[in-house]
């Protein structure tokens, strides 16, 4: 039997893998969650006037079914819509706005962008349909020892190439025009990840599909899926920073030494089997492998660092083109990909707990606005976008890959039962994304221990679970 297991990281990858190992492992595993901060990991909020906020991590797709699932399973709630509109800026005009009447928005991005749009919904719909079969191969017990297998096993060759070659040519060689990539796939993309039209086209299209769903987010804050799923699984959370691993042997077993910094000092412990779900490289961790052969090698690639600002003022309208406040539509501003643009996108939030009663604040009112941006604004910058403000909260991540193209993926299984949960957010980043790499991590474990390799990158799985029904 396993036992004891250890995770690396409370966020929403170390929650899930710590919920999916017990449901595979059984309740008798025990489980020991290493965190240096807080629970939730980037799933945080900050607190303005009494209220929280989400900082980050804000929206779920409708076809994140894990998300989904844990909610079900927490008893916790869907968030209150509060109807709003969106507009791309450029800088200098709106190139796009949203109204209140669908048809009207259709009509407009018709005009505007021909076919583009419905060739746009097509290719990403193609893309998510073979994506969804990950529910059914995993509803199988059936893991994928890297990333380029799960790719293959969802939509062949074609996938794996969607991680070596940008969205933007993807995009028009199926058509689309370079006028709706430059307005309307830049703005998503700089609004998702930070970052330009040239991120792989498979983080490409995870990051569209949420643009044109619908989406949701939970009662009270997402991060508490991460605190009901270890509170659900009687986790040990203990608070300390985990410095390394090394690797030791007993009976023909790996065992693995971890390092950790706590408030009282530094401390180690032993155990079977290991999942890390904190980002890897050099930039991020100083983590070290010892007795490793061959030797565990640095991880490639760099990370984007992204500004969050919560300020609670007054928009000033006047910036995009609206002298009188009462007039200004929207609540979601994107913006194109302009040199002197300083910021990604604007929301007026609302809070985390949205009561029956809650009304959106009108243009006029001081309002909480979320600005991403790659620098911190300074004071000229926040003139620009408010007319005065009371107060700005600002929080600096290094939150999502730098997603260039054409870049190996980091592997999945670093060790016999030594695995990396975090390698996913090469693929794509977004909750959904991480729960499903928790659920394939949690079966692949489970699946090597027990020496169940027929249930490990088959292939033609498609055909075999048909078969299986």
């Amino acid at each position: 039997p396993l036992s004891p297991a250890a995770v690396v990281g409370a966020g929403l990858g170390g929650s899930a893998a710590s919920y999916f190992l017990q449901q595979h492992f059984g309740p008798q595993v025990q489980l020991d969650v290493y965190e240096a901060a807080s629970v939730g990991g980037r799933l945080a909020t900050v607190t303005v006037n009494k209220q929280q906020y989400e900082s980050r991590g804000a929206s779920i797709h409708a076809l994140s079914l894990h998300m989904q699932d844990f909610v079900k399973i927490l008893g916790l709630k869907h968030r209150r819509e509060v109807a709003g509109k969106s507009a791309i800026f450029s800088g200098e005009h709106f190139v796009l706005e949203e109204t209140d009447w669908y048809l009207l928005n259709l009509f407009r991005l018709w005009w505007h962008y021909g076919i583009s749009f419905l060739r746009l919904q097509m290719w990403v719909e193609e893309v998510m349909e073979k994506f969804m079969r990950i529910y059914k191969y995993q509803a199988h017990g059936y893991a994928f020892s890297s990333l380029e297998e799960l790719l293959r096993s969802l939509g062949g060759e074609a996938f794996v190439n969607m991680t070596q070659r940008s969205v933007a040519e993807s995009l028009l060689e199926v058509g689309v025009t370079q006028r709706f990539v430059d307005d309307v796939i830049a703005a998503v993309l700089r609004s998702s990840y930070g970052q330009s039209v040239l991120v792989p086209a498979f983080a490409g299209a995870m990051s569209l599909a949420g643009a044109q769903g619908s989406t949701w987010a939970v009662e009270g804050g997402n991060k508490l899926v991460c605190s009901g799923l270890l509170k659900l699984t009687k986790a040990n959370v203990i608070s300390a920073r985990v410095t390394g691993i090394s690797l030791h042997s007993s009976e023909g077993r790996a065992l693995y030494q971890l390092h950790y910094e706590s408030s009282e000092g530094q401390g180690s412990a032993f155990y079977d089997m290991v999942v890390v779900t904190t980002p890897l490289h050099p930039s991020r961790s100083n983590f070290t492998f010892e007795n490793f052969d061959p030797p565990i090698a640095d991880f490639p690639g760099a990370f984007q660092p992204s500004v969050t600002s919560v300020v609670h003022g007054y928009l000033n309208s006047s910036y995009f083109g609206f002298p009188d406040p009462k007039l200004f539509p929207f609540t979601s501003i994107l913006t194109t990909d302009t040199p002197d643009l300083f910021f990604h996108a604007m929301d007026n939030v609302c809070p985390v707990n949205v009561s029956a009663a809650f009304r959106r604040k009108q243009p006029q009112e001081a309002a909480v606005w979320r600005v991403l941006s790659r620098q911190p604004l300074d004071k000229q910058q926040l003139k620009t976008l408010f007319r005065s403000y009371y107060s700005v909260q600002v929080a600096e991540w290094q939150s999502y890959p730098r997603y260039d193209a054409a870049r190996a993926l980091p592997p999945v299984v670093l060790h016999d039962s030594l695995f990396y949960l975090s390698a996913v957010e090469w693929l794509a980043s977004s909750m959904e994304m991480v729960a499903v790499a928790a659920k394939n991590v949690a079966l692949l474990a489970y699946n090597r221990w027990h020496q169940e390799l027929e249930k490990i990158d088959q292939k033609d799985l498609m055909h075999k679970v048909k078969t299986e029904l």
